[in-house]
């Protein structure tokens, strides 16, 4: 496993620190910088401003020192010397950071990480974390019942799904050895946690055998099974020969789908395979293509850890060579576990995949290969049991629904005591945690069952609330993603059109709307407390629903949506007519429709009222139109032309049509 901030970028901050804290004895080599620019007077009023916030700063008048330190992060900026550019704004994202100014704290901060990639360095990668750590995030996510719309949000730019990858939803996977309720006897999962699990992990080792007991419990508990391969010596004795074709045949015979993780976490320096790019790739890519030829049923998933950020690109072996990116991805309440570092408690697990996910999921499905959120610490003796409920949901319900093309979570359900991290990941020694993550599983969108083209059992997913994702039909769950920087969240209140219709205290934050309950330009407003009452965050979002069709208990679906119009609900015509068995034609020179079906035709004429069946004038409360190249026509006349027996659902907007 990974942790939250690695000794290499901890000595790089450090090594920026005390560059920052001996600025006054460096002042005679920067002045000779300075004195390279145009005149002796612009020398001269670079060296007042340095010297005046010099002087402010340790006089504790850190708010009058801002405007000289802003001064030179742009004079620096300008002349292109990135280090002290980097430097000053360190000084400006450290006080308005400190005053709870944390919308410029954060712009400081990123234009700080900024200058340091312009330097050539990666010292700004905890500065970026930090801004993460203090950004106000609200956004909304609801469920959708398209099923074309969820699967091309899940897909890549390619179109073509890879190797075991669900069309939309994500499997939920799981290392459970250490786990005294399961242990490697994966069938019991189901009675432990309400369901289960579509992979399990493993570790091997090369020059050991292949896992074939793991694998024998993963196909009796209906599962695939992750395996994490690891070159204990480096990669040197990697190689194509007997050993590696015999543990390959034997991963074909274990008839199971099988994701192999090899040498993961490579662009870390506490693994022997680090430091050789080359050599990893090229190690890579030969599995690869033994397992192409001796085990079909292998997925070769490359993954890195999720920090160090900056070394994790020259690693990739190649779209060719790569089935499924992998990540590990963990926080924890203290840096590496220990309290005499800083806290990390205000780190989500959500932005922590932003970056590996905009680099590689148009290319390949993402997978968080190893991922935890411990409810104590043990170094610390304290328990972080609601800091804990408030990421699990960020990982099993915002994640999967923010990054659509994150296709698999595996939890390191373990119980590090005071090893490694010191904290405690488990999920069933605690009871709390243990049905809360129970609940929070249930969601078929979490898949159990590994196969190609998988999707949720009730075809349900999830798209986020905004201009294009507006409307819902039936019935909806909202999600909020509510963070803030005092971490801990008092409530959350929504309020829909004025009005507030809820508030949340408890964990896990979601509401339930029927369509009947929000009209056409509605307007819904999250709104976010802390614990001390007070509001810190307001987000505004326009929410609609729409009108459905049910045809024999079958819901319908068009591509352009039944609309109200002067009170009556307008229907698609042809979509239900053909549904209802009726040939249908257009006219587009007399702008008329004909249907038949058996003994009956009909003919109407758009934006008019009159129609005829079988030559009879009839009259609509409204006329056909066309919206958007379609024909909508009153709900009630094309429901019960064709003798259908037509109702409404006022509480989710629904048109029922009884054929039967």
């Amino acid at each position: 496993m990974t942790y939250s901030l690695r000794g290499r970028e901890s000595t790089d901050l450090k090594r920026a620190a005390r560059k920052l804290s001996i600025l006054t004895l460096a002042v005679g080599i920067l002045a000779a910088g300075v004195a390279s620019s145009p005149t002796p007077a612009r020398a001269d009023i670079v060296w007042d401003h340095w010297q005046k916030a010099e002087s402010l700063a340790s006089g504790g008048k850190q708010a009058e020192a801002v405007p000289h330190w802003q001064f030179l992060a742009n004079h620096y900026a300008g002349l292109g010397e990135w280090e002290n550019a980097a430097l000053f704004c360190g000084k400006l994202d450290a006080y308005y950071d400190a005053i709870g100014n944390y919308e410029q704290a954060i712009y400081y901060y990123e234009l700080e990480n900024k200058y340091w990639v312009n330097a050539g360095r990666d010292w700004g990668a905890v500065k970026l974390q930090r801004a993460d750590q203090i950004r106000t995030t609200v956004e909304l996510y609801r469920t959708e019942r398209e099923p074309s719309e969820l699967k091309r949000q899940a897909l890549p730019k390619n179109g073509q799904l890879a190797k075991f990858e669900p069309a939309y939803g994500t499997y939920l996977g799981m290392y459970s050895e250490q786990d005294p309720k399961v242990g490697n006897l994966f069938t019991k999962t189901e009675s432990v946690y309400g369901k289960n699990h579509a992979i399990y992990l493993a570790y091997a080792h090369w020059g050991q055998n292949f896992p074939a007991m793991y694998a024998k419990r993963a196909k009796e508990a209906g599962a695939a099974l992750q395996i994490a391969w690891e070159p204990d010596e480096g990669l040197d004795p990697v190689a194509d020969g007997t050993y590696l074709r015999k543990w390959a045949q034997e991963a074909k015979a274990a008839g199971i789908p099988i994701f192999l993780r090899f040498a993961g976490e490579m662009n870390g320096a506490w693994v022997k395979w680090h430091g050789n790019p080359a050599q990893y790739i090229a190690k890579f890519r030969m599995l690869h293509d033994v397992f192409a030829a001796e085990a079909p049923n292998v997925a070769m998933v490359w993954s890195p850890g999720d920090v160090p950020a900056n070394d994790i690109d020259p690693y990739y072996p190649g779209d060719a060579y790569v089935d499924w990116v992998g990540v590990s991805l963990y926080i924890e309440p203290y840096e590496n576990g220990n309290p005499s570092l800083p806290s990390m408690i205000s780190t989500s697990n959500v932005e922590r995949l932003t970056r590996l996910y905009n680099t590689y999921s148009d290319r390949k499905p993402l997978m968080l290969s190893e991922t935890g959120v411990p409810h104590y610490s043990h170094a610390a003796g304290e328990d972080f049991t609601e800091w804990a409920k408030l990421n699990l949901q960020r990982l099993y319900e915002i994640m999967p629904y923010k990054y659509p093309r994150l296709k698999a979570i595996t939890y390191f359900n373990v119980d590090q005591k005071m090893a490694n991290a010191k904290n405690d990941y488990s999920l069933s020694d605690s009871s709390e945690i243990q049905a809360y993550y129970s609940k929070l599983i249930a969601n078929p969108y979490l898949l159990s069952k590994v196969s190609d083209g998988a999707q949720p059992s009730d075809k349900i997913g999830y798209v986020p609330v905004d201009a294009n994702h507006q409307a819902f039909a039936k019935q909806t769950k909202l999600i909020p993603f509510v963070k803030i920087p005092d971490v801990y969240i008092g409530k959350v209140e929504y309020v829909l059109n004025g009005k507030v219709i809820a508030s949340q205290a408890d964990l896990p934050y979601g509401l339930t709307l029927k369509a009947g309950e929000v009209p056409e330009g509605s307007v819904m407003q999250i709104k976010v407390y802390n614990k001390s009452g007070s509001q810190v965050a307001l987000r505004t979002y326009g929410i609609s629903s729409q009108v459905s069709v049910e045809l024999d208990g079958k819901t319908l679906s068009f591509e352009q949506a039944p609309i109200i119009n002067n009170g009556s609900t307008l229907t698609p015509l042809r979509a239900i007519f053909e549904a209802m068995g009726a040939k249908v034609e257009y006219d587009a020179a007399t702008r008329s429709v004909t249907a038949v079906k058996g003994s009956t035709t009909v003919r109407l004429t758009l934006d008019q009222k009159t129609v005829y069946v079988n030559g009879k004038a009839v009259q609509l409360e409204e006329p056909a139109q066309l919206v958007n190249g379609y024909t909508l026509a009153p709900a009630r006349f094309v429901g019960e032309t064709f003798g259908g027996k037509v109702g409404w659902d006022g509480s989710s907007r629904t048109v029922t049509i009884s054929t039967k």
